[in-house]
């Protein structure tokens, strides 16, 4: 594969967990944590081990019980945090130490209530301790992108003297926007001594909604790792979410020439297994893994996609872990979708009656929003009784036929609820064209 490699550092069982209601216990951690594994992320962010027993055991499971990646723990910069971190971490077949100490004024000033020459002697001492403990050592200097960058190139100098292998960047408040942030990656990257000896890594929140963007804009300046969480969870707003820096990277890889170990058709199952874990529902027009993500409503847009899925779609659902694309029957669906719609229930309609199927179910659509199928079906047979109705012999007949011809056999795309004996039944969109030309097809779906 061309291109550079980018670590992906996945903290949704540590940061991902401090969003209020997503705390997990042991065994739901352990489970998400295999999931992990099965998505391909290079390094798990097990927990924060001296927060509580409930996270130290956590930590100390997922080591055990996840080999492959990299196992996590973060620490404040202190002894006891590091060596907190350091037991839990023990079983861990490649076990990390992140050490984090905040750096901007604000927060040495009024959190930690510390000079500058503290803080550098704070978190090189951490380090260099870590490292007795550890020969894989992340640090983290908090509230990085308000932070004078001279002072910040300075703890940074500090702590790859100490030992430390990788440097993580975090806009902690989600205060930078990328090109900002471009900027202060690039610039380490090229003035911090010794920073060839590790790896530069980004993590971005999403106060202002830009998280992944920024996350973007340090892997195009030199960030070789990324951390991120399943579904953009985390603190406030949340951090960069794993599955749009992932599918960014790798749909626009004309633009990012870097990729990434994960399974991509893992995202959605990753995704709902996260979601019923914490039962925290996921908007659903949230990019890659919403309920939305693959759904299409608009006449002229499932017009498109009856003809040409590109035309719409710029990745395939299947390439993420969704099933299918869904064509939703609504006030704004156009009479094209429709007719596909009524074949795969087994009813067909010449122009004219289509028509009038069509002018009740946009009174029907401006009523309830969503037509089911059953409502469709209530709704042909109120009009045209069984007159308009397929016999399921000459369905399935028309489907082998398609398919002897050597047409490949098309997947549905309207969501669930079909009468039984239809179950297996996909028409192709052509049946529903021949009804009508293409520029009519395109005119409907307005």
């Amino acid at each position: 594969m061309e291109g550079q490699r980018i670590t992906v550092f996945d903290t949704t069982l540590r940061d991902g967990e401090q969003s209020p209601g997503c705390s997990m216990n042991v065994h739901e951690k352990v489970r998400l944590g295999r999931q992990l594994d099965r998505l391909g992320v290079d390094v798990i962010e097990a927990g924060f081990p001296i927060a509580s027993d409930g996270d130290f055991a956590a930590v100390q499971a997922i080591a055990a019980a996840v080999p492959r990646p990299i196992i996590a723990g973060l620490a404040r910069a202190s002894r006891h945090d590091i060596e907190r971190a350091a037991k839990a971490l023990e079983f861990a077949i490649r076990p990390r130490i992140h050490v984090f100490l905040a750096t901007s004024d604000i927060h040495l000033q009024h959190k930690l209530r510390i000079s500058r020459q503290q803080c550098v002697e704070q978190a090189a001492n951490s380090v260099r301790l870590a490292r007795t403990l550890c020969d894989d050592v992340e640090f983290s200097p908090e509230d990085a992108t308000r932070t004078d960058p001279e002072f910040l190139f300075q703890v940074l100098a500090a702590v790859i003297e100490a030992g430390a292998t990788t440097l993580n960047i975090p806009d902690t408040v989600g205060y930078t926007v990328p090109a900002e942030f471009g900027d202060l990656i690039r610039n380490i990257r090229e003035q911090v001594p010794g920073i060839e000896k590790t790896t530069i890594s980004a993590h971005c929140h999403n106060d202002l909604g830009l998280a992944v963007a920024n996350s973007l804009a340090a892997i195009a300046n030199g960030a070789r790792q990324v951390e991120c969480t399943i579904n953009g969870i985390g603190e406030r707003a949340g951090n960069a979410s794993l599955e749009e820096i992932v599918m960014a990277l790798r749909v626009r890889a004309d633009k990012y020439a870097y990729y990434t170990a994960i399974a991509t058709e893992q995202l959605y199952p990753t995704s709902q297994m996260l979601e019923e874990i914490t039962e925290i529902p996921v908007q659903p027009n949230k990019a890659i893994i919403g309920r939305n993500a693959f759904a299409h409503e608009a006449g002229i847009h499932q017009d498109g996609m009856l003809k040409n899925r590109l035309t719409y779609e710029i990745m395939t659902p299947q390439s993420v872990g969704v099933p299918d694309s869904k064509l939703v029957l609504g006030k704004h669906s156009g009479r094209h979708a429709l007719s596909l719609r009524c074949e795969q229930l087994g009813y067909r309609f010449e122009r004219r009656d289509l028509d009038e199927v069509y002018r009740r179910f946009v009174v029907l659509a401006d009523q309830i929003k969503h037509v089911h199928d059953h409502h469709l079906l209530e709704l042909i047979r109120e009009a045209y009784g069984e007159t308009h109705r397929i016999p399921p012999g000459r369905v399935a007949a028309e489907l082998a036929e398609a398919v002897a011809a050597g047409a490949e056999e098309p997947r549905r795309m309207f969501p669930g609820g079909v009468p039984a004996e239809f179950s297996a039944v996909n028409l192709s969109s052509g049946a529903a064209a021949e009804h009508h030309s293409e520029q009519e097809d395109y005119l409907w779906g307005v």
